[in-house]
């Protein structure tokens, strides 16, 4: 195992340390000062984008509402003018603004640090209870820590999330997404896998099983075995808790592999990263998949792995198009390189908020968007 990183700053005349956490990997800051409740949100504003972190010692609310502040100007930049990704010449150009400014936010706002005690209580007035919900993220706890408020607070969330559920229609019940793992938030694709007919009830692969619910899918609609591959554990462990909340775990089969399991099956499922792009957080692999790097593996994979009159079914959205990312020439070349054709395309327009939301910067891509499953078969 590794060595933790650890944050050194200087508080009382006295040089200090502690592990430094973070899920991207982002090495500690180099610089760190002290800030409390007398610090306003201009001056922080200057030192987050200067790179110098705050490590806070005042009240936790005041901490989140200056947090707020931060966004706020970080999106509103004051007494400068940039451009905009409405603004972009072209699609791609769009795209590159959009990823741009979100990095520089979410640059900015990491330097906005809170303490956790070696059992990951926040030693901070009126702090929330956070102990399960850092449990959950990082494990057993080990010693002081570091964390930036940003992240924290996504590691609350998380743990809400994991408690609530998210209500899945398609399987009768509710997926619990762990802290990492990307939350099943796009039904539409479930709709899709829902109505395609089964090729065969006797076996299934689901590669890139994430929290498990296509698998949990293809279990309800009679598929008597899945096997279910994901290559990170905490996906894994994720698809093993809400297998066994369905009492589906005679059904499905959980292996760590990159892409397939060994052998063939009469049905391969597959919903990998929508968008050609390099991630810039770990859950974000969820999402952006370098140079089509899983989608090309599947379906190069997919001939060795498929029996000789079974399907592939990929499901992907034509998002990546209408940023001018990847063109549906590509794809089609992709699916022809690797021995296949398309037995048939069903489409599904997203009902997602973002859809319909015309303040976002890639409206017009959200907007055109559609999700499709398509069914390959062997040439």
């Amino acid at each position: 195992m590794t060595e933790p990183a650890i944050l050194i700053w200087t508080e009382a005349g006295a040089t200090r340390q502690a592990v430094w956490r973070s899920e991207n990997k982002t090495p500690p800051p180099a610089r760190v000062i002290v800030a409390d409740d007398a610090m306003t949100a201009d001056t922080a504003y200057r030192l987050a984008c200067e790179g110098t972190a705050l490590l806070w010692r005042g009240d936790f609310n005041n901490a989140r509402q200056l947090l707020h502040a931060l966004a706020r100007r970080v999106e509103r930049p004051p007494h400068r003018r940039k451009k905009t990704a409405r603004q972009a010449a072209t699609p791609s150009d769009a795209f590159n603004l959009y990823r741009q400014a979100q990095s520089l936010r979410a640059r900015v706002l990491a330097m906005l640090l809170v303490p956790l005690n070696a059992d990951y209580a926040i030693p901070l007035r009126r702090a929330p209870e956070v102990r399960t919900a850092c449990s959950e993220a990082y494990g057993a706890e080990t010693a002081a820590s570091v964390v930036s408020l940003r992240e924290l607070l996504g590691v609350i969330g998380a743990h809400e999330w994991r408690k609530k559920g998210i209500a899945v229609p398609a399987i009768g019940g509710r997926i619990h997404p762990h802290y990492g793992v990307f939350s099943p938030v796009r039904g539409e694709y479930m709709e899709l896998a829902a109505d395609a007919p089964l090729p065969s009830p006797a076996l299934a692969f689901d590669i890139g099983t994430g929290t498990g619910v296509l698998a949990a899918l293809l279990a309800r609609r009679g598929v008597a075995r899945i096997v279910a591959t994901d290559l990170d554990p905490r996906a894994l462990a994720c698809a093993d808790d809400n297998i066994n909340r369905l009492g589906l775990s005679r059904q499905i089969e959980l292996v760590q592999a990159d892409l397939f399991p060994a052998g063939r099956a009469p049905l391969i499922i597959c919903n990998p990263p929508w968008l050609p792009a390099r991630p810039n957080a770990a859950i974000e692999y969820a999402i952006y998949d370098p140079d089509s790097r899983m989608l090309r593996g599947f379906l190069e994979g997919l001939p060795a792995h498929l029996d000789p009159a079974g399907e592939g079914w990929l499901i992907l959205s034509d998002f990546a198009e209408h940023l001018g990312l990847r063109s549906r020439d590509e794809l089609l070349a992709m699916i022809a390189a690797a021995g296949l054709k398309v037995l048939e395309r069903s489409d599904v327009k997203p009902h997602h908020p973002k859809s319909a939301d015309a303040a976002d910067p890639l409206h017009f891509a959200r907007a055109a968007e559609t999700t499709s499953l398509w069914r390959l078969v062997l040439r």
